[in-house]
């Protein structure tokens, strides 16, 4: 069993030891429980269907015994950080898929659950596991076509549960993610972009993982006001003083309206993460409120918003 961590999770960061402690903004839009199994036949894209649920958020499990089914939408449903989650079944399990239909009997009285069924024609299926070079999971005693039919005849009761049955066969990868993301993606999972607020100082260079990098040294720096010079931006003090001055509440205002207008165009591109830094000069002052402050606009546009500070002293 391989478990696979949302591409929502993230670190708590450490609150700062000056000034009023304030928690750092990483906030999750409540979703409620759902449970998704993936199954189907060997080689039609169970993989790549794990990964577009994870990246709109959902906690991913590969190959989970099926006894453990359960167990496991019992801890989704007692979890405040994990629920909406899917995981994989298939003819890995051997004999004990047999179980599956009872068990998947008894989780729909626990928690909403949908069966999403992946197939493809045999002559796909075997051109997939030619150019991968792949066994076929039955074993490699018989032929792959003749371990597809005995695993079509396996997996019949199964297909019969499903809620979804998707032939893969005139989809690529890519193309089979986007399926599935427009398929399941609701209201509250359009805005499931993990949205990470970063700031950072020019002196020590510009991160690398930023995808958006904007220049907030031409507001006025606190670094000048001798009381103000050993404080961060996330003291209540210097985020008043900054925010005292037209320019700041104008750029904060235009730069939120730009984000929440780019954002859905990201999401519809598959962009999961996008990591937006603001930069001063230290990264101690202007960078710093400036990132809590967009972040706390995005946060209540209902995006899943983290907010960082490289540079800021600890």
């Amino acid at each position: 069993m391989t478990p696979r961590k949302s591409s929502g999770s993230r670190k708590r960061e450490k609150p700062p030891r000056s000034g009023k402690k304030t928690p750092p903004i990483a906030h999750d839009a409540p979703h409620a429980p759902e449970l998704v199994i993936i199954t189907g036949m060997s080689g039609s894209g169970k993989a790549s269907v794990l990964k577009a649920f994870e990246d709109l958020g959902y906690y991913c499990v590969d190959n989970l015994p099926v006894e453990l089914i359960p167990r496991f939408a019992e801890m989704a449903l007692q979890s405040s950080e994990i629920q909406r989650t899917a995981l994989v079944v298939d003819v890995r399990e051997g004999s004990k898929l047999e179980q599956l239909p009872g068990i998947l009997k008894s989780v729909r009285r626990m928690i909403p659950t949908k069966v999403a069924f992946l197939e493809a024609s045999d002559a796909v299926l075997l051109r997939r596991f030619s150019e991968t070079r792949r066994p076929h999971p039955l074993g490699t005693d018989a032929p792959v076509h003749a371990s597809l039919k005995a695993e079509r005849r396996h997996l019949a009761a199964i297909r019969a549960l499903a809620d979804f049955v998707i032939d893969t066969s005139k989809f690529n990868v890519h193309e089979l993610r986007a399926h599935i993301t427009e398929r399941f993606r609701e209201q509250a999972v359009e805005k499931s972009i993990l949205v990470s607020c970063v700031s950072f100082g020019f002196r020590h260079g510009v991160p690398e993982e930023a995808d958006l990098v904007f220049d907030v040294r031409f507001l006025p720096n606190p670094h000048f006001v001798p009381e103000f010079r050993p404080l961060t931006g996330r003291d209540p003090r210097v985020a008043k003083y900054i925010r005292s001055f037209p320019q700041t509440q104008e750029f904060v205002l235009r730069i939120s309206d730009l984000l929440v207008y780019l954002l859905p165009h990201y999401i519809h591109e598959g962009k999961s993460y996008l990591t937006i830094g603001f930069g001063c000069t230290g990264g101690q002052h202007r960078s710093v409120m400036i990132a809590e402050e967009v972040g706390k606009r995005l946060h209540k546009a209902g995006y899943r918003v983290k907010v960082g500070h490289r540079d800021m002293p600890k």
